[in-house]
Protein backbone atom coordinates (compact mmCIF):
# COMPACT_ATOMS: atom_id res chain seq x y z
CA UNK A 1 0.00 0.00 0.00
CA UNK A 2 1.19 3.65 -0.74
CA UNK A 3 2.71 4.86 2.57
CA UNK A 4 0.34 7.91 2.73
CA UNK A 5 -1.96 5.07 4.00
CA UNK A 6 -0.66 2.52 6.76
CA UNK A 7 -1.61 -0.96 7.04
CA UNK A 8 -1.27 -3.31 10.11
CA UNK A 9 -2.75 -6.47 11.14
CA UNK A 10 -2.17 -8.09 14.69
CA UNK A 11 -4.23 -11.04 15.81
CA UNK A 12 -7.21 -10.35 14.12
CA UNK A 13 -7.20 -5.97 14.56
CA UNK A 14 -6.68 -4.12 11.56
CA UNK A 15 -5.03 -1.03 12.07
CA UNK A 16 -5.46 1.87 9.05
CA UNK A 17 -3.56 4.99 9.99
CA UNK A 18 -3.69 8.13 7.51
CA UNK A 19 0.15 9.39 7.02
CA UNK A 20 0.40 12.31 5.72
CA UNK A 21 1.27 14.24 9.00
CA UNK A 22 2.44 17.31 7.29
CA UNK A 23 -0.69 17.98 5.60
CA UNK A 24 -2.51 16.68 8.69
CA UNK A 25 -3.63 14.25 6.89
CA UNK A 26 -5.67 15.94 3.76
CA UNK A 27 -6.88 13.71 1.17
CA UNK A 28 -4.85 13.64 -1.89
CA UNK A 29 -6.43 11.61 -4.99
CA UNK A 30 -3.17 9.07 -3.85
CA UNK A 31 -4.78 8.87 -0.36
CA UNK A 32 -7.98 8.25 -1.30
CA UNK A 33 -7.18 5.40 -3.53
CA UNK A 34 -5.06 4.12 -0.94
CA UNK A 35 -7.76 4.06 1.95
CA UNK A 36 -10.67 2.97 -0.19
CA UNK A 37 -8.67 -0.09 -1.53
CA UNK A 38 -6.80 -0.91 2.06
CA UNK A 39 -10.38 -0.77 4.02
CA UNK A 40 -11.67 -2.96 1.15
CA UNK A 41 -9.24 -5.23 1.85
CA UNK A 42 -9.78 -5.96 5.34
CA UNK A 43 -13.30 -5.93 4.81
CA UNK A 44 -12.41 -9.11 2.28
CA UNK A 45 -9.66 -10.47 4.74
CA UNK A 46 -11.18 -13.02 6.86
CA UNK A 47 -8.32 -12.85 8.99
CA UNK A 48 -9.36 -9.00 9.99
CA UNK A 49 -12.13 -9.15 12.87
CA UNK A 50 -12.23 -5.38 13.46
CA UNK A 51 -11.11 -2.40 12.34
CA UNK A 52 -9.01 0.67 14.11
CA UNK A 53 -8.62 4.09 11.76
CA UNK A 54 -6.67 6.73 13.03
CA UNK A 55 -4.42 9.27 12.14
CA UNK A 56 -0.78 10.24 11.97
CA UNK A 57 0.30 13.57 13.99
CA UNK A 58 -1.89 15.91 15.73
CA UNK A 59 -5.05 15.90 12.72
CA UNK A 60 -7.44 12.61 11.91
CA UNK A 61 -7.89 14.28 8.64
CA UNK A 62 -9.03 17.54 7.43
CA UNK A 63 -11.06 16.30 4.24
CA UNK A 64 -9.94 17.57 0.84
CA UNK A 65 -6.07 18.15 0.14
CA UNK A 66 -7.69 21.78 -0.99
CA UNK A 67 -4.10 22.58 -2.34
CA UNK A 68 -4.60 19.70 -5.01
CA UNK A 69 -7.68 21.07 -5.36
CA UNK A 70 -7.47 23.81 -6.84
CA UNK A 71 -5.14 22.77 -8.82
CA UNK A 72 -7.22 20.24 -10.56
CA UNK A 73 -10.67 23.22 -10.96
CA UNK A 74 -7.82 25.48 -12.50
CA UNK A 75 -7.18 22.44 -14.86
CA UNK A 76 -10.61 22.11 -15.94
CA UNK A 77 -11.16 25.71 -16.31
CA UNK A 78 -8.51 25.75 -18.88
CA UNK A 79 -9.58 22.86 -20.41
CA UNK A 80 -5.98 20.63 -19.51
CA UNK A 81 -7.75 18.57 -17.01
CA UNK A 82 -9.84 15.99 -17.20
CA UNK A 83 -13.00 18.03 -16.48
CA UNK A 84 -14.20 15.47 -13.67
CA UNK A 85 -12.62 17.35 -10.47
CA UNK A 86 -15.72 15.97 -8.53
CA UNK A 87 -16.00 12.82 -9.79
CA UNK A 88 -14.00 12.39 -6.63
CA UNK A 89 -16.91 11.63 -4.46
CA UNK A 90 -18.37 8.57 -6.73
CA UNK A 91 -14.62 7.61 -7.69
CA UNK A 92 -13.29 7.72 -3.72
CA UNK A 93 -15.69 9.19 -0.84
CA UNK A 94 -19.18 6.83 -1.36
CA UNK A 95 -16.96 3.70 -2.29
CA UNK A 96 -14.97 4.51 1.61
CA UNK A 97 -17.79 5.40 3.85
CA UNK A 98 -19.97 2.58 2.17
CA UNK A 99 -16.56 0.16 3.12
CA UNK A 100 -16.49 1.38 6.23
CA UNK A 101 -21.04 1.36 6.91
CA UNK A 102 -20.77 -1.73 4.98
CA UNK A 103 -17.66 -3.74 6.67
CA UNK A 104 -19.02 -7.10 8.51
CA UNK A 105 -17.12 -6.63 11.03
CA UNK A 106 -16.33 -3.26 13.59
CA UNK A 107 -14.87 -0.10 12.70
CA UNK A 108 -13.13 1.82 15.63
CA UNK A 109 -12.31 5.56 14.78
CA UNK A 110 -9.63 6.71 17.24
CA UNK A 111 -10.00 10.45 16.67
CA UNK A 112 -6.50 12.20 17.16
CA UNK A 113 -7.18 15.28 16.41
CA UNK A 114 -9.40 17.86 14.12
CA UNK A 115 -11.39 15.56 12.01
CA UNK A 116 -12.77 17.96 9.44
CA UNK A 117 -15.15 17.50 5.95
CA UNK A 118 -14.98 14.08 4.44
CA UNK A 119 -12.43 13.24 7.73
CA UNK A 120 -15.22 14.03 9.53
CA UNK A 121 -17.38 11.77 7.47
CA UNK A 122 -15.66 9.02 8.15
CA UNK A 123 -14.98 9.50 11.52
CA UNK A 124 -19.02 9.67 11.72
CA UNK A 125 -19.41 6.52 9.28
CA UNK A 126 -17.94 4.18 11.40
CA UNK A 127 -19.47 1.99 14.38
CA UNK A 128 -17.66 4.03 17.66
CA UNK A 129 -15.72 6.94 18.37
CA UNK A 130 -13.43 7.43 20.96
CA UNK A 131 -11.65 11.01 20.84
CA UNK A 132 -8.18 12.24 22.46
CA UNK A 133 -9.52 15.51 24.77
CA UNK A 134 -7.44 17.56 22.61
CA UNK A 135 -9.55 16.46 19.35
CA UNK A 136 -12.36 18.40 17.46
CA UNK A 137 -14.82 17.90 14.24
CA UNK A 138 -15.77 20.55 12.08
CA UNK A 139 -18.43 19.81 9.18
CA UNK A 140 -16.45 22.66 7.24
CA UNK A 141 -18.27 22.24 3.37
CA UNK A 142 -20.41 24.99 3.34
CA UNK A 143 -16.89 27.22 4.45
CA UNK A 144 -15.54 26.55 0.87
CA UNK A 145 -19.36 26.40 -0.86
CA UNK A 146 -19.54 22.80 -0.88
CA UNK A 147 -22.43 20.24 0.11
CA UNK A 148 -22.10 17.45 2.60
CA UNK A 149 -20.48 14.84 1.07
CA UNK A 150 -19.02 11.38 2.72
CA UNK A 151 -22.17 10.12 4.13
CA UNK A 152 -22.32 13.41 6.18
CA UNK A 153 -26.03 13.86 5.02
CA UNK A 154 -26.95 10.58 6.29
CA UNK A 155 -24.87 9.54 9.45
CA UNK A 156 -25.02 13.44 11.62
CA UNK A 157 -28.31 13.50 11.32
CA UNK A 158 -28.69 10.04 13.23
CA UNK A 159 -26.22 10.86 15.70
CA UNK A 160 -27.21 13.89 16.65
CA UNK A 161 -30.72 14.66 15.29
CA UNK A 162 -31.87 16.87 12.09
CA UNK A 163 -31.91 20.01 13.94
CA UNK A 164 -28.38 19.83 15.06
CA UNK A 165 -27.00 18.00 12.03
CA UNK A 166 -29.10 21.21 10.07
CA UNK A 167 -26.65 23.69 12.14
CA UNK A 168 -23.30 22.22 12.01
CA UNK A 169 -23.70 21.81 8.29
CA UNK A 170 -25.21 25.60 7.98
CA UNK A 171 -22.75 27.30 10.16
CA UNK A 172 -19.62 25.19 10.12
CA UNK A 173 -17.14 25.66 13.53
CA UNK A 174 -15.04 23.72 15.46
CA UNK A 175 -16.59 21.12 18.07
CA UNK A 176 -14.36 20.31 20.79
CA UNK A 177 -14.35 17.16 22.40
CA UNK A 178 -16.48 17.70 25.29
CA UNK A 179 -19.07 19.14 23.10
CA UNK A 180 -18.93 16.32 20.51
CA UNK A 181 -19.70 13.92 23.70
CA UNK A 182 -22.62 16.02 24.87
CA UNK A 183 -24.06 16.19 21.38
CA UNK A 184 -23.49 12.39 20.82
CA UNK A 185 -20.82 12.61 18.17
CA UNK A 186 -17.89 10.81 20.36
CA UNK A 187 -19.06 7.46 22.21
CA UNK A 188 -15.82 8.27 24.67
CA UNK A 189 -13.29 11.16 25.38
CA UNK A 190 -10.29 10.37 26.97
CA UNK A 191 -6.71 12.13 27.63
CA UNK A 192 -4.96 12.25 24.27
CA UNK A 193 -1.62 11.10 25.65
CA UNK A 194 -4.15 7.75 26.42
CA UNK A 195 -5.76 7.48 23.22
CA UNK A 196 -3.68 5.03 21.07
CA UNK A 197 -3.71 2.32 24.20
CA UNK A 198 -7.73 2.90 24.83
CA UNK A 199 -8.87 2.68 21.31
CA UNK A 200 -6.08 -0.48 20.71
CA UNK A 201 -8.28 -1.99 23.69
CA UNK A 202 -11.75 -1.14 22.64
CA UNK A 203 -10.97 -2.40 18.95
CA UNK A 204 -8.87 -5.73 20.52
CA UNK A 205 -11.98 -6.02 22.53
CA UNK A 206 -13.94 -5.93 19.83
CA UNK A 207 -11.93 -8.36 17.06
CA UNK A 208 -11.78 -10.99 20.33
CA UNK A 209 -15.45 -10.93 20.62
CA UNK A 210 -18.88 -12.29 18.30
CA UNK A 211 -17.90 -10.68 15.47
CA UNK A 212 -20.70 -12.66 13.35
CA UNK A 213 -22.92 -11.23 15.68
CA UNK A 214 -21.49 -7.61 15.21
CA UNK A 215 -21.97 -7.81 11.50
CA UNK A 216 -25.39 -8.68 12.35
CA UNK A 217 -26.09 -5.39 14.53
CA UNK A 218 -24.50 -3.49 12.10
CA UNK A 219 -27.00 -5.25 9.45
CA UNK A 220 -29.72 -4.33 11.69
CA UNK A 221 -29.14 -1.15 12.34
CA UNK A 222 -28.41 0.42 8.73
CA UNK A 223 -31.42 -1.87 7.62
CA UNK A 224 -33.68 -0.11 10.50
CA UNK A 225 -32.63 3.35 9.24
CA UNK A 226 -34.68 3.03 6.37
CA UNK A 227 -37.78 0.59 6.79
CA UNK A 228 -40.58 0.46 8.96
CA UNK A 229 -40.95 -1.24 12.26
CA UNK A 230 -42.86 -4.47 10.74
CA UNK A 231 -39.88 -4.45 8.35
CA UNK A 232 -37.33 -4.05 10.62
CA UNK A 233 -38.49 -6.40 13.04
CA UNK A 234 -39.12 -9.10 10.37
CA UNK A 235 -35.04 -8.54 9.62
CA UNK A 236 -34.27 -9.01 13.41
CA UNK A 237 -36.01 -12.40 13.18
CA UNK A 238 -34.15 -13.47 9.83
CA UNK A 239 -30.67 -12.17 11.58
CA UNK A 240 -31.42 -13.61 14.95
CA UNK A 241 -32.34 -17.25 13.50
CA UNK A 242 -28.33 -16.96 11.93
CA UNK A 243 -27.09 -15.49 14.61
CA UNK A 244 -28.68 -18.16 17.11
CA UNK A 245 -27.17 -20.90 14.85
CA UNK A 246 -23.92 -20.01 14.97
CA UNK A 247 -20.72 -21.62 16.52
CA UNK A 248 -20.15 -18.89 18.55
CA UNK A 249 -23.89 -18.78 20.13
CA UNK A 250 -23.67 -22.32 21.35
CA UNK A 251 -20.37 -21.32 22.45
CA UNK A 252 -21.31 -18.60 24.58
CA UNK A 253 -24.09 -20.62 25.98
CA UNK A 254 -22.08 -23.47 27.14
CA UNK A 255 -19.57 -21.26 28.85
CA UNK A 256 -22.45 -19.57 30.58
CA UNK A 257 -23.52 -22.36 32.23
CA UNK A 258 -20.06 -23.57 32.98
CA UNK A 259 -19.47 -20.29 34.21
CA UNK A 260 -16.25 -19.94 31.54
CA UNK A 261 -15.33 -16.70 29.59
CA UNK A 262 -16.41 -17.77 26.06
CA UNK A 263 -13.72 -17.74 23.14
CA UNK A 264 -15.08 -17.02 19.71
CA UNK A 265 -14.36 -17.61 16.45
CA UNK A 266 -16.79 -15.23 14.50
CA UNK A 267 -18.33 -18.32 12.98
Amino acid sequence: MADTVLYELDHGLATITLNRPDAMNALNIDTKVALRDTLLQAAEDPRVRAVLLTGSGRAFCVGQDLKEHIGLLAADREGSGEGSTMSTVALHYNPIVTAITGMPKPVVAAVNGIAAGAGAGFAFAADYRIVADTASFNTSFAGVALTADSGVSWTLQRLIGHGRAADLLLFPRNISAQDALDLGIANRVVPAADLPTEAAAIARRLAEGPTAAYAAIKESLAFAAGHSLTESLAKEDELQRRAGASEDHATAVDAFVKKERPTFTGR
